[in-house]
Parts: structure tokens; sequence; C-alpha cells
């Protein structure tokens, strides 16, 4: 196997992880800079640090995205499809940060997978793919945005007395919390996620025999994650924080623990990958929801679910397109 094939499948993978967190760095910090809790860079550099701790906490996202959903053979083919995988997945990163669309980085990925997979005629597991890509794809959204509406009445029905003006300055506290939990989860999932690919690239390249997360790949997953955070996503951020709905601190704070809630609970029982940005946004959506439905500008709403829907297609037949590619060149 080639040792140079490794290494930079393995770069690429750690370049995607950088972009992964410039990307969804809006999805732990928007509303927060938004509504003024935080200092734009404060925010910043708490996420990266956040993200950090978050990738160690766990690695059942990882063995789910390294088992079960393509067949990946030893080889040169195996490392072929895993590099325009993670090509497929960055390029898609960087168009949708360029037009200001909060996309599943996840799901880019996982789409740049199946891909390069049935570009290389190499088995898709189209069972796991349902089960563990495409149905939380649709569950997370619509359970972010219930918990999220119900979150919110829950708080204005427990704070209807009290006075507006301090509240909002116990809520714009409570949110260093809120998004703090919420870069947390983001580290918790997204590290994760690159950390399984790297570990399918040294099982394909027979550097090891096992799924385990060595050490080395945690840190330099996390730290990569964590890097791409604090370079800031401003772009994405903007969409986030403002042109969906102009939140306030308790708005904030109810779709920053209601994402948080969600990503926890898929993380450490059912190993679910899910998209980070399809939970936080869909939060934001159902929160502002209570102040009154038109609150919400559905139209750019609308943009970036039609976004989601395309990631993974889009994703897919990029690294198609790279597979076939590199198979050209290189033979």
């Amino acid at each position: 196997m080639d040792t140079f094939a490794l290494i930079v499948t393995v770069g690429v993978a750690l370049f995607f992880t950088y972009t992964n967190g410039f990307h969804d760095s809006a999805n732990a910090i928007a509303t927060s800079v938004s509504t003024r809790a935080l200092t734009p860079r404060a925010a910043l550099a708490m996420a990266a640090v956040m993200n950090l701790a978050g990738a160690f906490l766990g690695s059942g996202v990882a063995k789910t995205v390294s088992e079960g959903l393509i067949v990946t053979p030893h080889g040169e083919a195996g490392m072929g499809i895993l590099f325009a995988a993670l090509v497929g997945a960055i390029a898609w990163n960087l168009i949708t940060w360029y037009f200001g669309l909060p996309s599943s980085s996840s799901h880019a990925l996982f789409g740049g997978m199946v891909g390069a997979a049935l570009a290389g005629g190499i088995t898709v597991f189209w069972s796991g793919v349902i089960e563990k890509i495409v149905l939380p794809m649709f569950l997370s959204p619509i359970i972010g945005l219930v918990l999220g509406y119900f979150v919110m009445c829950v708080i204005l029905w427990l704070f209807r007395k009290s006075n507006p003006h301090r509240a909002k300055r116990g809520f714009r506290i409570a949110q260093t919390v809120s998004a703090a939990g919420m870069a947390l989860g983001h580290g918790l999932q997204d590290a994760q996620k690159t950390m399984g690919v790297v570990v399918m690239a040294l099982t394909i390249a027979d550097v090891q025999e096992h799924n385990e997360i060595p050490v080395w790949v945690k840190i330099a997953c996390a730290a990569m994650l964590s890097l791409g955070t604090y370079a800031g996503g401003w772009r994405i951020m903007r969409t986030l924080g403002r042109r969906i709905i102009e939140l306030d601190p308790p708005q904030g704070f109810a779709a920053e623990t209601t994402a948080a809630s969600v990503m926890y609970t898929a993380s450490f029982m059912f190993h679910a990958p899910i998209s980070t940005t399809h939970v936080i946004t869909s939060a934001i959506m159902g929160v502002g929801a209570t102040k009154r439905v038109s609150a919400v500008r559905w139209g750019v709403a609308k943009n970036i679910i039609v976004g989601w829907f395309i990631t993974m297609p889009a994703a897919a037949v990029v690294a198609a397109v790279i597979y076939w590619a590199v198979k050209l060149v290189f033979g």
C-alpha cells in the first residue's frame, strides 16, 4: 500500500475537519453573538475550546461512520474512494460557505462517501445509509423545531411576570453556558465523523486491523476542528443569527439549549451522526414561531431547507467526478 496515498488522504480528512470548523462555527455561537451575549472573538475562542473538549467525550459516532455505510476495499481502490469522498465534501462546504447557506458538513461527507463508492463500483449498504443517515436527517430537524417551540413556551410562561429588561440581562448571561453546551455537542458530533474516516483509511492501508481510534487521531481531528472554528464562518453566522429571525436573549438560550440536548441524546443514546446545522436551524425556527409564525422569515428558511435536501446528492456527484478523474490520471 502506498504510504504517500495514506498521508494525502489523512491530510485531506484533516482539511475537511478544518472547513467543517469554520463552516459550522456559526452553529454554536451565531445566536449568542446576534443577541450580544458574547463578542464575536470571545464566542469563537470559547467555541474552539469546547469543540476540542467535546471531541474526547466519546467514540460512538465515529464507529457508526466507519462501519456499515460502504464497503471499503483494501489497497488503492479503497483509498481513492475515501479521497474522492473527502474532496467532494470539501467542495460542497466551500460552495455553501461562499453563499452563506448553513448546509450540513456531515451530510456532505456522507454524500461524498456514497457517490465515490458508486463511481468505484463498490457496494453501498443502503439499509445502513437510510437507518444511520437519512432517518436522523429527517427526524432531528423535526425534533429540534417542536422541542424549540416547547422550550420557548415554557420559558415565556415561567417568566411571564418578570421584568423584561432584567430577564433579558439574565438570559444574556445564561447564553454563555448554553452556547458552550452547543459547542461541546458540536465537537462531540463533528470531530468524531472525521475520526471515523481516518480510521477507515488506516484500516484500508493495513496500518491497523481494529476500529479503535488512536489517540493521535483524536488529537489531530479535535485540533483541526477547533482551528477551523476559531477562523470563523461570518457569512453563515449572519444567516443563522439575523436573517431567519431577529433573536433576543431568551430565544437564543432556548434555541441553543434545545439543539445541545438533541445532539447529546443522539450521540450518547443512539450513536447517530446528526447534523448540528439542521438541529440549531430548526430550533431557531421553532423558537421564533412562538413570537408569531410570520416572525420567521420562511423564505430564507425555505432556501436553507432546499440546501439540506441537495447537499448529499450534490456532494455525491462531485465525489464521483473526482473519483473518475483520479482513476483517469493514476489508472
